[in-house]
């Protein structure tokens, strides 16, 4: 196959994929006006992207490990994205009760503003070692790892912040497509994430520092664009608010942010949620932050999955989280639960389906189909479960604590794995890595049993009490 059209199916396929979800987007009628709509697109779009592009920052440090070669290998890369994703994971005490005081809109702009500056301060940092030669004190692991916990500290108000905005657009009713539009954005920051930093990393294999700089470039542009367009409410833009039906229907309230906590962590349904999204962040880091660096190692970078990671991630990734969205609202009466059964089901296996598939060729398609499967979960329980039943009112503190299970669940199997895949030459063999689908199947199992246990909820409002 000539190289100009190899290079040109990918793009097709995302072309492709994209073209069917507008195609076959379902509309809930709930009476808005064409002009609520109209403002109601600018301002969860540029949001969305500002979202995205949060994923840029965060997910360029694969690559951007990758491109410093020697300077950091499994170990040093567990420990650098261990460090954080347990900071996101701890932060949402503090960031989840921040966005439900001063809303999502200003939360949105310190996510990316901040992550901005991270990103600019990582580049700086390896400009200084790889071009100037400086060894920082501790070496350059330690700084990086620093700098990646600031920057994911930032990143943590993200998935709070657009579930916090949207919980105020948006009818329970419509958040099932909602959720499924989230898992899209996840997508496509996962493809920025990943393929154009990977196209930075090779293009230009002498300026690793590049790898983090246009990140943060890109996040001061998205800065930018927030601020000009997103607003907490309907209200704020003129057009009125009204009842989303979600948990806070008809509250009144103003709990304290002690009482939100106890009120959501003896939430029996939100307890299960946060049990199951602890898994879905294992698995889900699991599979998109170790195959890069497993094609790499036994040599199968340059095949047709391998240079397309990140685009075939965001395509299935948008084809789950749709699928997921759609069969919510419109098979399963905006129940989340059974959907996150059934793609749970499918992760589980593909977990199983990893061990025997490591030494052959399938290996990468088998992770591209349980991607399809944790991202429609994802996008089901942080991106919609979460504002169902915490309510728009307390929406932070719910996504934050959610969230914060999420990347915790995330930073324990960035140290247990990287702790027990191969190093050096033995890395080199694939059936070394083992290690790697083993630790991965009992999460997946006991995703799976718990999401049977919310197979029937749904919210109820205030005035249901």
């Amino acid at each position: 196959m000539p190289g100009w059209l190899s290079n040109l199916i990918p793009i097709g396929l995302l072309l492709a994929v994209i073209a069917l979800v507008l195609w076959r987007l379902p509309q809930v009628d709930l009476g808005h006006s064409a002009a609520f709509k109209r403002r109601r697109f600018w301002n969860w779009f540029p949001l969305g992207l500002t979202y995205a592009f949060l994923y840029f920052g965060r997910y360029n440090v694969n690559a951007l490990t990758s491109a410093l070669g020697s300077k950091t290998d499994n170990k040093a890369f567990g420990i650098i994205f261990a460090a954080g994703t347990l900071v996101y994971g701890v932060s949402f005490v503090i960031n989840g009760p921040l966005t439900d005081k001063l809303g999502g809109r200003i939360t949105t702009l310190l996510s990316a503003g901040g992550a901005a500056v991270a990103n600019l301060l990582m580049a700086a940092l390896v400009y200084l070692n790889v071009d100037g030669g400086v060894e920082p004190p501790g070496g350059l692991v330690l700084w990086l790892a620093a700098l990646y916990a600031l920057d994911m500290y930032f990143q943590s108000f993200g998935a709070v912040s657009i579930v916090k905005v949207n919980a105020a657009w948006f009818h329970v009713r419509e958040r099932g497509v909602q959720g499924g539009v989230f898992g899209i954005l996840i997508s496509l920051g996962i493809y920025f994430g990943y393929d154009w930093s990977r196209a930075i990393a090779k293009g230009m294999p002498t300026q690793p520092w590049l790898v983090a700089l246009i990140p943060g470039v890109v996040l001061v542009g998205a800065t930018l664009l927030s601020f000009f367009t997103v607003r907490d409410t309907p209200g704020d833009t003129g057009h009125p608010d009204f009842d989303v039906g979600d948990a806070s229907s008809a509250d009144t309230g103003a709990p304290s942010v002690v009482q939100v906590f106890v009120k959501m962590l003896t939430n029996p349904v939100i307890l299960v949620i946060v049990a199951i999204e602890f898994c879905t962040g294992f698995l889900r880091n699991g599979v998109m932050s170790w195959y890069p660096k497993f094609a790499e190692a036994v040599s199968i970078s340059d095949d047709f999955v391998s240079k397309n990671w990140g685009l075939l991630l965001c395509c299935f990734g948008i084809v789950g989280g749709m699928m997921a969205g759609v069969i919510s609202d419109k098979v399963f009466h905006s129940r989340r639960g059974p959907v996150a059964s059934v793609l749970y089901g499918g992760i589980t296996l593909g977990a199983i389906a990893m061990y025997f598939a490591l030494t052959t060729p399938a290996i990468g398609w088998v992770l591209v189909f349980m991607a399809l499967n944790y991202v429609g979960v994802h996008g089901m329980l942080s991106g919609t479960a979460s504002a169902d039943f915490g309510g728009k009112k307390n929406t932070g503190v719910a996504v934050g604590i959610i969230d914060g299970f999420v990347y915790l669940g995330t930073g324990l199997q960035s140290l247990l794995v990287g702790f027990l895949l191969p190093q050096g030459e033995a890395a080199k063999t694939a059936a070394n890595w083992s290690n790697w689908p083993l630790a991965m199947v009992p999460v997946a199992i006991a995703g799976l049993v718990l999401c049977t246990r919310v197979w029937n909820a749904k919210p109820r409002g205030a005035a249901s009490h």
